[in-house]
């Protein structure tokens, strides 16, 4: 077992284009190489309660469209479902969805890689309409 002898942790800023996927893997996986560390646990949080993070197929985009067609159907823009309606017609949707996926994941890391398997792809799901700056903060503790 390898001692725990390392801490790092940054901020990435993820520019969206209003509701959907995107795939961070490629800077999260650039950070945690620029780590130097070889094992370890990598742990995301998105700081905002409409957004959230996933772990999904990064092989066919029809899955990523598929997914938010579902989250659609799961929290419609419908103001008549909602009280909370102050920040527009997606908010309190955009809030349902957040709830429904994940503000953290844990990813292990191996050898220096997330230990990620071969079609998954980490995502920041954007789940208001208009573009927003979100923020992703990385942990890393390993050794």
């Amino acid at each position: 077992m390898t001692p725990i002898t390392h801490q790092d942790q940054t901020l990435l800023s993820v520019e969206t284009r209003g509701r959907g996927f995107r795939d961070i893997t490629t800077s999260v996986r650039a950070w945690v190489g620029e780590s130097g560390l070889s094992s370890g646990l990598l742990t995301l949080f998105v700081r905002h309660t409409s957004a959230s993070l996933t772990i999904q197929e990064n092989a066919d985009p029809d899955v990523m469209a598929d997914l938010d067609d579902a989250l659609a159907r799961l929290a419609p823009e419908d103001q008549g479902l909602y009280r909370h309606a102050l920040e527009g017609p997606d908010d309190m949707p955009a809030h349902i969805r957040a709830a429904l996926t994940a503000s953290s994941l844990s990813i292990p890391v191996r050898d220096g890689c997330l230990a990620l398997g071969t079609w998954q792809g980490i995502y920041l799901c954007e789940h208001r309409a208009k573009p927003h700056r979100r923020q992703v903060v990385l942990h890393l503790i390993g050794g």
